[in-house]
């Protein structure tokens, strides 16, 4: 695998590109018009700052600005799939959305392309019929933040190739990650299996007026010794992907998502990637 495609250019799709253009490898950006290219070639600038200032090895040396210019963007999906060994598809937790993404994708990948989705709740074998190659598709999900959280869950479906699985665990060590091989399909994987409980029960707290998100979040990080609380992680995970995710759920959690939407994403506070959510940040530049 030489030539890798990312689909889509939000917090983690950037950060996965960036990644893997940073490990050496030509990157294709693709996303759905010029405005979000516009983000994301911001969101690659200021990564390449980030690298160097957080000490990842190499970065100051030059190798976060080369990887910028290995990142080529892209509103063609065509383009963007004419030539990958690789898509990693990473955009709206959007059952239909998805979908509707791989079937043009079938179309426009060679036959060779492996497929793999970034998805954080759905399972591949929610996906695969859309695909046109199931032995070619499986999961590879990253962490936020991936150059220091960097798990890589390797998925499949009882279709997955092993010789595929194995290509992209071997992908996945490539670009620094450490790739966690999980056995059968389970949703969340392990990462959101353990997480995304944890943020519930954070939202329950709120949606029952139990207490505000400071308190939560101070109440967390005090009695464990944790860097975050659970509104901290929404708001870098981003609100957008949290109201994806809520809205599908229970009564709770549709409450939630409620609230997110009105109080939050509506007045365009979607987390740390536009400055303010639960709480106020510096701009990404």
């Amino acid at each position: 695998m030489k030539n890798i495609t990312v689909l889509g250019t939000g917090v983690l799709g950037s950060q996965i590109a960036f990644q893997t253009a940073f490990h050496g490898f030509d990157v294709v950006a693709y996303d759905i018009d010029d405005a979000a290219l516009e983000r994301a070639a911001e969101r690659f600038a200021g990564l390449a700052k980030r690298y160097v200032a957080e000490g990842v090895a190499g970065a100051a040396d030059g190798a976060a600005d080369a990887a910028v210019g290995r990142i080529r963007l892209t509103a063609d999906l065509a383009d963007a799939a004419s030539t990958a060994d690789l898509v990693i598809e990473a955009v709206p937790e959007n059952l239909e959305l998805k979908q509707g993404i791989y079937r043009k994708l079938a179309e426009a990948a060679p036959e060779s392309t492996v497929f793999a989705t970034n998805s954080s709740t759905l399972l591949p074998s929610d996906l695969v019929d859309s695909t046109g190659r199931p032995d070619r598709f499986l999961a590879l999900h990253f962490a936020n933040e991936i150059w220091s959280h960097n798990t890589a869950e390797v998925m499949g479906t009882p279709a997955t190739s092993p010789e595929v699985r194995a290509a992209v665990i071997a992908f996945a060590e490539q670009i620094g990650m450490v790739p966690i091989d999980i056995k059968k399909e389970k949703s969340g994987y392990l990462l959101n299996s353990l997480l995304v409980p944890f943020l519930d029960a954070a939202a329950e707290l709120l949606v029952d007026g139990i207490a505000e998100p400071e308190a939560i979040d101070a109440t967390w990080r005090i009695g464990t010794g944790a860097p975050a609380g659970p509104f901290q992680i929404y708001d870098i995970v981003g609100l957008t992907t949290a109201y994806n995710i809520s809205s599908v759920g229970g009564e709770k959690q549709q409450a939630f998502a409620k609230l997110l939407k009105e109080q939050y994403i509506d007045k365009g506070k979607l987390g740390v990637a536009t400055g303010e959510g639960f709480y106020t940040y510096p701009k990404e530049s």
